[in-house]
């Protein structure tokens, strides 16, 4: 595909999946695939693309002599990062953070408790480094700056675990952190606890403290949860 059909397939892509994934097309609604050509002046080509890479989600399936029908909800590959940050553009989004922060508190203290087990020199030098340019961002309304070190931040801990599904995390994580800063889902200034704390994480994986790197991790998720009743209830 060339750029003129790349570009055509992204904006496409751009306005079905949202509208899937808020709901305006419910589950079982079929998209004929000469009206979605019409719809948004393009060729059967790119259409066919966009459903391929819509179906690799799981939000809609092809039927021959039908067309494409989207699925239900429970089926989507609610894991994908592109599907996360539909979700978060739409009116689900409060609840949609509070799922994911949850998948969160009950994935990240454990990774970090193996991280303190696992993690090499590299990646507690990684850690470090990451921890103290959230504390250099953390004032002055930096957080665009703050949310690369805060995404790369969690990317080591999930991945010096050792454990490759958590690694495997990394993306879906990196999509929460960066829809709550996107949706104004944070304070202007992080919290200074919670900056605190990723330092203390840092800390106690590079001193191998397990159990403080696994408590300081939940008090982490613990404080986002309680920015969620504030931000987003």
């Amino acid at each position: 595909m060339d750029n003129q059909g790349r570009g055509l397939h992204a904006r496409v892509l751009a306005s079905l999946g949202p509208a899937i994934t808020a709901g305006d097309y419910p589950p079982g609604t079929v998209l004929r695939t000469d009206e979605l050509e019409k719809r948004f002046d393009v060729s059967r080509t790119v259409v066919r693309e966009v459903v391929r890479v819509l179906e690799s989600m799981h939000l809609v399936e092809s039927r021959r002599r039908v067309g494409v029908t989207v699925r239900p909800a429970e089926e989507w590959d609610v894991f994908d990062p592109q599907v996360i940050r539909w979700r978060l553009a739409g009116a689900d989004r409060p609840r949609q953070l509070r799922s994911l922060t949850a998948l969160r508190s009950a994935i990240e203290p454990a990774a970090a408790a193996l991280a303190a087990e696992h993690a090499t020199p590299e990646q507690c030098a990684e850690l470090t480094e990451h921890a103290l340019n959230m504390v250099a961002t953390s004032r002055g309304q930096q957080l665009a700056a703050y949310l690369v070190h805060d995404i790369a931040f969690h990317r080591v801990i999930l991945k010096a675990s050792g454990n490759e599904m958590f690694a495997r995390l990394g993306d879906v994580v990196a999509e929460v952190l960066t829809g709550r800063t996107e949706h104004q889902v944070m304070f202007s200034d992080p919290d200074p606890e919670a900056v605190t704390l990723h330092v203390r994480v840092a800390e106690a994986v590079r001193e191998r403290d397990a159990a403080r790197a696994e408590a300081c991790t939940r008090e982490i998720t613990i404080g986002a949860l309680r920015e969620l009743d504030i931000l987003a209830p």
